[in-house]
């Protein structure tokens, strides 16, 4: 396989969408655990991460399919940052409500992604998914409870998967649309 431009921007594209993403899910966490004052403006910037990851669909997928995408991510969105507050309020109840739908709609994500490109395992972007939220999950318990430096190679931790699953959504649009990444 020769790598071609089209390739490279695509997905270094990707790779900054969700560089980005976890990096603003990351200032969200510290946001809320640490009650500061930015937090609506962390929760702005972070679910625009979900508008630009389904700009990306929409040129290749069109209008309908980015829109289902952007609901998706930003419900996922919404979702960690009310497990973060659940947790930080001790309410044990809610979080476990919100942690069951957050994993819910990672299932949907999965199998909307399988539906959309035959080369998006359901099963594979699943597996990725829950190994997400499990790490960030970690992340946000970790700074919660005061263990930073475990926080802290979480978050390693997170930006190198969320890297694998950009990478993994790279791979699925080069072969469902060979012929944008054709080697001349």
């Amino acid at each position: 396989m020769c790598i071609t431009k089209a390739y490279l921007d695509l997905n270094n594209l990707m790779r900054t969408l969700w560089e980005q993403h976890v990096a603003w899910t990351r200032m969200l966490i510290i946001s809320i655990a640490a009650g500061l004052p930015d937090e609506e403006l962390v929760t702005k910037r972070l679910l625009r991460n979900a508008v630009d990851m389904a700009n990306v669909m929409k040129s290749f997928y069109g209008d309908a399919i980015a829109s289902t995408f952007e609901a998706l991510f930003r419900d996922h969105f919404i979702f960690a940052a009310q497990l973060v507050k659940a947790a930080k309020a001790d309410d044990n109840r809610a979080a476990v409500e919100t942690e069951k739908n957050w994993y819910e709609n990672a299932n949907e994500i999965a199998a909307f992604l399988q539906r959309v490109n035959p080369y998006w395992s359901e099963e594979a972007f699943r597996a990725m998914l829950h190994e997400h939220l499990a790490l960030t999950k970690t992340e946000a318990v970790n700074r919660l409870t005061g263990y930073f430096a475990v926080d802290i190679a979480t978050f390693d931790k997170v930006k190198r998967q969320a890297l694998e699953m950009a990478d993994a959504f790279t791979m699925g649009i080069v072969r469902q649309f060979p012929n944008y990444f054709i080697c001349e």
